[in-house]
């Protein structure tokens, strides 16, 4: 499904690098713009290396990125990894990061905007802020689903069908991987007019409920050294798969830039 850089089929074999297909924010935007005005939808994913060690050990997940129309470099080393394989084109595009243009575009277009997930006080609160900061942005339906939501059940179904019907044109996604991304590409097939965006924890950022990492950190970063010493408990563990795959994602990008994988 996905165009611009490549397909997201590479999954299947673990071709994670591959699977990035838009490069810059600017790219990005420009393609969901085109396709609102054809009353199109999309399905944008946020590749990082917790969705690389996801996309190894779950065919679900797998399922769920081959669906995305838009997969974008969300973490620091995928972009360094994309540029080690020869694509220099790669820029960071953090997910959270994507909500303040988004915004911006649909206030702009009076495209209505939509959010799933996190709890319905953080929902509202960031509701209430964006439109606040974005004159004319409209947030047609705030849906917040219940403890132990099932992304694939009928559940899931009714929520998607309630999104649609408020008139909503894009619908943000802040359930945190897998569930964001099987919620997109379920949704994506339902209602294909509709664009989906999963921004994991951007909406409880935004509402206040969770602090970011000050800039200065990202600007260095290390970002992820900043959550996991907030949350060791629940994070450190994540962080140490995700190191554990640096070195094939690099052996795999070598062999990308060398001409020893298909071009």
């Amino acid at each position: 499904m996905l165009r611009e850089g490549g397909s997201v089929s590479g999954a299947a074999r673990l071709d994670a690098l591959a699977l990035v297909n838009f490069p810059t924010e600017a790219a990005l935007l420009a393609d969901v713009e085109a396709r609102l005005a054809r009353g199109q939808g999309f399905a944008i994913a946020t590749l990082n290396l917790d969705h690389v060690v996801k996309l190894r050990r779950d065919p679900a997940f797998r399922a769920a990125y081959q669906a995305q129309s838009h997969v974008v470099a969300d973490g620091n080393p995928i972009v360094w990894l994309s540029r080690l394989a020869g694509r220099s084109d790669v820029a960071l595009v953090p997910g959270s990061e994507l909500i303040a243009p988004v915004a911006t575009l649909a206030a702009r277009l009076g495209v209505p905007l939509a959010f799933l997930g996190s709890t319905e006080p953080v929902l509202r609160a960031a509701a209430d802020r964006l439109m606040a900061d974005y004159p004319g942005l409209v947030v047609a339906a705030c849906v917040a689903p219940p403890y132990g939501f099932d992304p694939t059940g009928p559940a899931a179904d009714a929520m998607l069908d309630q999104v649609a019907a408020s008139g909503a044109r894009i619908c943000l996604l802040a359930l945190g991987a897998p569930k964001q991304e099987v919620l997109a590409a379920r949704g994506f097939a339902r209602h294909p007019q509709l664009g989906f965006l999963s921004i994991g924890a951007g909406l409880d950022f935004i509402a206040g409920h969770q602090t970011r990492a000050p800039v200065w950190v990202r600007k260095i970063a290390m970002e992820w050294l900043w959550r996991m010493l907030s949350n060791p408990k629940r994070l450190a563990r994540r962080y140490l798969d995700c190191a554990l795959v640096l070195p094939s994602l690099a052996g795999q990008a070598l062999k990308t830039r060398s001409g020893g994988q298909g071009k």
